[in-house]
């Protein structure tokens, strides 16, 4: 039998660090990765071993809308053990855990809440905002989580971009909050 998660510390979850995010080279990296990731690391050395660590992978079924967007994406559709989906040295050993690997946008769900808690508070910081930081801050305040969103440990795929979804995440107090690095490592 395993230990029940503790329920009242707060988790930092990493949304996918990962080359295909990261890589200037990339149709989808952030240029603002570099930026977020020294404060990505901070908070991880801070949270210890409360810190999970996710990847988007190319496994979604194609039969379904992932299809489509694959048709659209077709530079991603490459099998999950190429090196584009491996995470960035920097984020190798942000977690004691092993890397949650999804093939969908938002990250929260079972899997997660089965480590942090039903009802707990989660840092999210990671890549790219606008689309799975904001996607798993979204599903995690409907499932009762507090989340609060450390901004510039966050990256989007443009300024703009950042800003807007920062903005709508924004629209949801008190379940999500918005934060900074160095406001959350104050707190801890």
């Amino acid at each position: 039998m395993t230990a029940e998660p503790e329920r009242d510390e707060e988790w930092l979850v990493v949304i996918d660090p990962q080359n295909i995010f990261a890589s200037p080279d990339s149709a989808w990296g952030s240029p603002f990765f570099t930026q977020a990731m020294p404060r990505i690391r901070a908070l991880a050395d801070a949270f210890g071993e409360r810190v999970l660590v996710t990847r988007w992978m190319p496994t979604a079924d194609r039969s379904t809308s992932w299809g489509e967007y694959f048709a659209a994406w077709p530079f991603a559709d490459r099998p999950a053990t190429d090196p584009l989906y491996d995470l960035v040295p920097d984020a190798v050993d942000l977690s004691p855990l092993p890397s949650l690997d999804l093939p969908t946008f938002g990250k929260w769900g079972p899997e997660i809440e089965a480590v942090v808690g039903r009802g707990a508070h989660v840092v999210l910081a990671g890549v790219s905002t606008d689309c799975c930081v904001l996607s798993t801050a979204l599903a995690a305040a409907d499932a009762g989580t507090r989340v609060t969103i450390a901004a510039d440990a966050c990256a989007g795929s443009t300024a703009e971009n950042h800003a807007a979804a920062l903005h709508v995440m924004g629209l949801y107090p008190p379940q999500i909050t918005i934060g900074d690095a160095a406001g959350i490592l104050a707190a801890l």
